[in-house]
């Protein structure tokens, strides 16, 4: 794997102790961590090991704990550094492990799923969930370097796959519609792992939430588009008690913002059914049962963090291709409008 030839001189520019914490789960060290370990050792790299059980019901502030523990019991300094290898609940975990150990030291990303490396790895955004809500606990600390190597997608089934391309079908709708029809065109490829559009996706989306981020790095205006969906998503996943996988719950939170818009007149008639079309091109869902409980959900979105003085505001999406901008980025909804909108879905 080339990220094998890479790592180790990445982790030497970091931490110049030459030690660094692996951290992925348990399922990625089955199939991967091992190998990086020893590719790491075998360059000089004092590798201290740590993996927690796998999925998002174990990103908590007690695998937090667990991990930190495991570094500091293995007295790894400010000079040394954390390498992130897996999917979006391990970038997450491991960032804020660095970002919080001894105040910061850096980390690099080492994506293994298709989410991970075309959105997750990408933005510095680290944290754990609370009972309260997603990622209601964490920190900005932006990686010192993201290694990404498509052939770790050969251990995916189809299914895990495709819950990636839900982000980088965000990225079309937010900004690019040529795209977003691209990826739709190009669904079969990308889910059998075609290389060379599978490589396309990655840099494509990549280049999107880079010039969103780089212009707002800490969430205070631009960098909000990137939340389309996420606000419907992260409710929904609540709802199934983490059981609903991220990249479906984005798919069908997609549609149901657009949904939403239309019912406002913010968005253009015929918009959510162009959305419903992406997402199915990759076998994405385009509901989830939870949107039949309208009240429940409303209520579960208000505690998402992107909810201002109680109330929930998402993105304006305009049509595919063109959401608000400035002041105008998003828009309130009151828990009223978003029950009576959502009341009669099917």
């Amino acid at each position: 794997m080339g990220v094998r030839a890479l790592l180790p001189e990445a982790v030497a520019r970091s931490a110049p102790s030459g030690r660094c914490a692996l951290i992925n789960d348990e399922n990625v060290d089955r199939l991967w961590g091992r190998e990086v370990a020893r590719s790491l050792a075998a360059e000089g790299i004092d590798v201290v090991a740590a993996a927690f059980p796998a999925g998002e019901t174990h990103k908590t502030r007690e695998t937090w704990a667990a991990l930190t523990d495991v570094l500091m019991e293995a007295g790894l300094g400010r000079d040394s550094c954390v390498v992130s290898l897996g999917g979006g609940v391990v970038g997450d975990m491991a960032g804020f492990v660095a970002a919080t150990f001894l105040r910061g030291v850096p980390f690099i990303q080492v994506p293994t799923t298709t989410l991970a490396m075309i959105d997750a790895s990408v933005g510095g955004k680290t944290g754990v969930d609370h009972p309260a809500g997603k990622n209601l606990v964490g920190a900005f600390h932006a990686p010192a370097a993201v290694l990404v190597d498509p052939a770790f997608l050969a251990t995916l089934d189809v299914g895990a796959r495709a819950e990636g391309y839900a982000e980088a079908i965000k990225h079309g709708i937010i900004l690019d519609a040529e795209y977003a029809d691209w990826l739709a065109g190009h669904a079969e490829s990308l889910l059998a792992g075609d290389p060379e559009p599978v490589e396309r996706a990655v840099r494509r989306s990549v280049e999107i939430k880079s010039a969103v981020v780089s212009a707002d790095e800490f969430e205070a205006g631009r960098r909000q588009v990137l939340n389309l969906g996420h606000t419907v998503a992260h409710a929904l996943e609540r709802h199934a008690e983490y059981a609903l996988p991220h990249g479906r719950a984005v798919a069908a939170g997609l549609v149901a913002e657009a949904r939403i818009g239309e019912a406002l007149g913010v968005t253009a008639p015929g918009t959510a059914e162009r959305v419903r079309r992406l997402v199915r091109a990759f076998g994405l869902p385009d509901f989830d049962d939870g949107l039949l409980r309208p009240g429940h959900l409303a209520g579960l979105m208000t505690r998402d963090k992107k909810t201002r003085s109680g109330v929930v505001h998402i993105v304006r999406l305009h049509e595919v291709g063109r959401v608000g901008e400035g002041d105008g980025t998003t828009i309130p909804v009151p828990d009223e409008d978003l029950v009576g909108i959502m009341k009669g879905w099917s």
